[in-house]
């Protein structure tokens, strides 16, 4: 089986790249993030403590997550519901960042991540791929994006959704979320040695797709 790992902080557009570049290959694409934003959400309508290791406990063991591939899209199941709409709000992502901080949440998730791997060829995006899930993927990138050009996607993107987002708000939590991510004490978001950077604040979305594609075709011939 093949591996592909993109690493690199919110809204860089790994997601969008990954979709398209596993729609071009017959790749199976996994958001690793969704898990995560699950997590985060059903932690949010319980109302856990996330400082509590027994409440964090509880969460996870009665938290059944699921990937399922609907006409070649990834769709979430938490506890046997849809939550794929649900997870992308800003405040989800925010809760989504707290719970990966968490050890047990990693480790609860690390199989399942994996597993999908084995059996399937596999386009993974999320922060630590390339350096903890799948240290022995095939191709490594890590995609970023300078901060404000990342906050205007994603306001772009929720206002697309009919969603009343602040820019303001949204890059201030997209600079939180890195420092959270890059700065937490296991699997911190940062670039696999081996890993190809790229940055794609200069480019149009589409531009940075097809980079990545030809990118990754190159090192897979």
């Amino acid at each position: 089986m093949i591996a592909i790992a993109i690493d690199g902080p919110a809204g860089a557009g790994k997601s969008t790249i990954a979709k398209t570049a596993a729609r071009e290959l017959g790749y199976i694409y996994v958001d690793t993030g969704a898990l995560y934003r699950s997590i985060g959400l059903n932690a949010k309508n319980v109302g856990t403590n996330l400082q509590n290791d027994s409440q964090v406990r509880m969460l996870l063991n009665s938290t059944k997550l699921e990937l399922r591939f609907i006409n070649n899209e990834q769709r979430v199941l938490l506890n046997g519901n849809d939550v794929s709409d649900d997870i992308r709000t800003p405040e989800v992502s925010m809760m989504a960042s707290k719970v990966s901080a968490i050890p047990a949440v990693r480790a609860f998730l690390l199989d399942l991540q994996r597993n999908m791997a084995v059996t399937n060829n596999v386009i993974m995006d999320g922060r630590d791929i390339g350096t903890v899930v799948l240290p022995k993927a095939q191709i490594k990138i890590f995609l970023t994006a300078s901060p404000e050009c990342r906050a205007t996607r994603r306001y772009d993107e929720l206002k697309e959704k009919g969603m009343d987002v602040n820019y303001s708000s949204i890059l201030e939590d997209i600079q939180t979320r890195d420092y959270n991510d890059s700065h937490r004490a296991i699997a911190p978001l940062k670039p696999a040695p081996d890993s190809i950077l790229v940055d794609t604040s200069d480019e149009a979305l589409e531009t940075s797709v097809g980079r990545l594609i030809s990118i990754i075709k190159e090192r897979l011939v």
